[in-house]
């Protein structure tokens, strides 16, 4: 069980000191569950059609470049949203076949790159219609090339999270007057425009919502179809957004359910006349990822009992500034590393370094009392959370390791990104050049 082997490593890494009082922050990805989930992803869609279909990870998800290779090597691509990521990707060695740019706010010079090396672009507006219709034409391309539409659907329960809503700052709004008419003459008037892309949000969106959204879409591209007199339109990017049970260990909802899901809501999209391309982030990687934190301090303020610990903002940024929508999970640890037993569970927070009142990882927690030397665990913390590091009070980044528990006991690590050093915190902060704002 993923728990097993979570409680595995968390001992393993105290042991080879990966978590220490000189390191006091270490995060941890289980390699064995992203294999897993890659491989659950591929056979849920597979059962569904014997279609092509482009599984592209969000890289923005987890921007890590062993990450995003040992997806690769599980069958997955990348989805891209920015230069930096198209680098990571290539980095990691991904087929820029497999490779699909979106970003509202793609440079001319970002395009070029794209085309130049046949990536799949989704356009996100008619402006950089007109940009693709110059590049275009100076240099024929490989690249398939789509547009980004918003189905006005409305939202889940995580506004920022929500893409499809009546002002979302994403694709073309569809539902706008003489929207629907513009893009299908859009494509009327640029032949390459071959495919179409929606993604309505992910965390907090109900799925039937999501399913929603892509039968918009597929019914789009049946219309333009059907005014073009052929099938222009040959490849539906359907997004990600599957979102992630964050109460438990259970992985739910699963990529077979909302196949299935998808197979009944819109099962013309399973019937072999289109392509498909997804984009999942966060469900491929969230529960597979630990965030281990040295408890420093306890203390009790107005009767409750707080546990100072060295992860906080830097680490959970989403969960800091916005607990109701990023609850996080907290398993207690000895300063073994071993499961925290041993007398009632306490109600207590579950505090970080920084330096303001509400960097907090948990609130009113019930915990074994912790104490000095004890490990707080931050579950389901592998997408979004310790690779997107904020630089808050300049604490440096934790260094990040894969871990393979075998059946024997044994853990091996991997070292993902390693710790960061105070030095390097200088170096970025301009300390090779100290008097250089000294001028009149």
């Amino acid at each position: 069980m993923a728990s097993d082997r979570r409680d595995q490593a968390v001992r393993a890494a105290v042991d080879q000191n990966l978590l220490s009082e000189t390191e006091p922050v270490a995060a941890l990805l289980d390699i064995a569950g992203v294999r897993a989930s890659a491989a659950a992803l591929r056979a849920a869609f597979a059962a569904v059609t014997d279609a092509p279909v482009l599984h592209a990870f969000a890289v923005k998800a987890c921007p890590l470049v062993p990450v995003l290779r040992l997806l690769y090597e599980a069958g997955i691509g990348a989805e891209v949203a920015s230069p930096g990521e198209l680098a990571l990707a290539r980095a990691a060695g991904v087929d820029p076949a497999r490779i699909v740019l979106d970003s509202p706010a793609k440079t001319p010079g970002e395009l070029r790159e794209a085309l130049a090396l046949g990536i799949a672009v989704n356009a996100d507006n008619p402006q950089e219609l007109a940009r693709l219709d110059a590049l275009v034409q100076q240099a024929p391309t490989r690249s398939p090339l789509g547009l980004r539409v918003n189905p006005q659907i409305g939202g889940g329960t995580i506004d920022a999270l929500s893409t499809a809503t009546a002002t979302s700052k994403f694709g073309i709004a569809l539902r706008d007057e003489g929207a629907r008419a513009r893009v299908v003459r859009a494509y009327l008037d640029r032949p390459w425009l071959t495919r179409l892309h929606t993604h309505s949000g992910s965390q907090g969106m109900p799925l039937a919502l999501l399913v929603t959204g892509i039968r918009e879409v597929y019914e789009l591209a049946e219309e333009i179809n059907a005014a073009a007199g052929r099938r222009q339109v040959d490849t539906l990017d359907i997004g990600g957004g599957l979102p992630v049970n964050f109460a438990s260990d259970e992985e739910t909802p699963t990529f077979a359910q909302y196949a299935r899901l998808l197979a009944d809501g819109v099962p013309e999209l399973f019937d072999g006349r289109y392509g498909l391309v997804t984009e999942f982030g966060r469900s491929l990687l969230a529960k597979h990822g630990t965030v281990l934190a040295r408890v420093e301090y306890t203390k009790t303020s107005g009767a409750r009992p707080i546990a100072v610990t060295h992860a906080g903002v830097q680490v959970a940024t989403r969960t800091v500034y916005d607990p109701v929508s990023w609850p996080l999970r907290i398993a207690a640890y000895d300063a073994k590393g071993q499961p925290k037993a041993g007398g009632p569970a306490v109600d207590q927070d579950v505090a970080g370094p920084a330096c303001f009142a509400g960097d907090l990882l948990a609130v009113n927690r019930p915990l074994p009392l912790l104490e000095p030397g004890d490990v707080v665990a931050a579950l389901d913390t592998g997408a979004y959370y310790f690779a997107h590091h904020y630089a808050y009070n300049s604490l440096t980044r934790p260094g990040v390791y894969g871990f393979v528990a075998r059946d024997d006991g044994e853990v091996r690590f991997a070292t993902v990104r390693p710790p960061q050093g105070v030095a390097e915190i200088v170096a970025e902060a301009g300390g090779g050049r100290p008097d250089v704002l000294l001028m009149e």
